[in-house]
């Protein structure tokens, strides 16, 4: 089995506020006007967003929500420095656990309203990055009421527990996350479309973190994904080089929010080697397999 568009690159992201960003500040009012202030590059910045909450569930043809916006804190849509008057309304945040979190608060609607921010544009198969744009911190706004987006994950065996493999699916409010319409390397042309982004814990890659791959939330299985960590030939603009098969002690799968939901990050352990003698084994490897042809996916095909 082989993750449909298994190397992509990059994404369209949710909400990116700006990449590297230090001093990082949020204060929504209540009117609903978000004003996002950091410093990049020694310089101060101030950035407004206004009216878009969680996510529409995908539709052929549609568009997804999103925020308006003013990078000059008001100036360029209103004609005055909103910022300058901007009565922060938002208190202490008593919402779900986020990942990657910087800021968060409750407005006095009851939404919720979060910073969050992680490195999406690591190289894959573990590589160590050789470009800037590849390291880069990259800052995340969303707005939102009730559940988290939510991401579950199984793991087992592919190849008669040569490799180990995993699938889940990614949903926001009973609908399925995913596009439909992308490259052939996986990046989405529509608003709906989303890459979920694997890491493995201490793997053949080295200690530590390294991002293992990235790929498309799938449109037949209705936020359907899966992949198998199996060794690679480099891909195109890579240091040369085959890749060892990338699996962990730990594995994490971190996802963009649709619309302008939070983004969420899902952790698990990784297997043993597969022994055939061994009655769990088996048996979860059997359960396993009717878990991902239940997902009614013809691109994830389990050998």
């Amino acid at each position: 089995m082989l993750a449909a568009a298994c190397c992509a690159a990059t994404a369209q992201a949710s909400e990116i506020v700006t990449r590297n960003a230090t001093d990082i500040s949020l204060k929504v009012d209540r009117n609903g006007y978000a004003l996002v202030t950091y410093k990049q590059g020694g310089a101060l910045k101030r950035n407004l967003f206004w009216g878009a909450i969680g996510a529409k569930a995908p539709a052929r043809g549609g568009k997804q929500v999103a925020f308006k916006k003013d990078f000059s804190g008001g100036w360029g849509t209103f004609k005055k420095k909103v910022w300058l008057t901007l009565k922060n309304s938002c208190s202490r945040y008593d919402g779900p656990q986020l990942a990657w979190v910087v800021a968060a608060c409750k407005a006095p609607d009851g939404s919720y309203w979060a910073l969050q921010s992680w490195q999406r544009m690591l190289p894959n198969l573990g590589e160590t990055p050789w470009k800037s744009e590849q390291s880069v911190w990259e800052l995340h706004l969303s707005h939102w009421q009730g559940e988290l987006p939510k991401l579950d994950v199984n793991v087992d065996w592919s190849y008669s527990g040569r490799f180990q493999h995993l699938f889940g699916t990614y949903t926001y409010d009973g609908s399925g996350v995913f596009g439909f319409k992308s490259t052939s390397s996986g990046v989405p042309l529509d608003s709906f479309g989303r890459n979920v982004y694997l890491d493995t814990f201490d793997s053949a890659y080295g200690s530590g973190w390294k991002r293992e791959n990235s790929f498309l939330a799938h449109a037949a299985g209705h936020g359907s994904f899966c992949y198998g960590f199996y060794p690679h030939k480099p891909y195109p603009g890579y240091p040369a080089g085959d890749r060892p098969a990338g699996q962990g002690a730990k594995y994490r799968i971190t996802a963009i929010g649709p619309g302008v939901a939070p983004d969420v990050m899902w952790e698990g352990v990784g297997l043993p080697a597969f022994d055939k003698s061994n009655a769990e084994h088996v048996d979860l490897e059997a359960t396993m397999n009717a878990a991902q042809l239940a997902l009614g996916d013809p691109l994830c095909k389990h050998p």
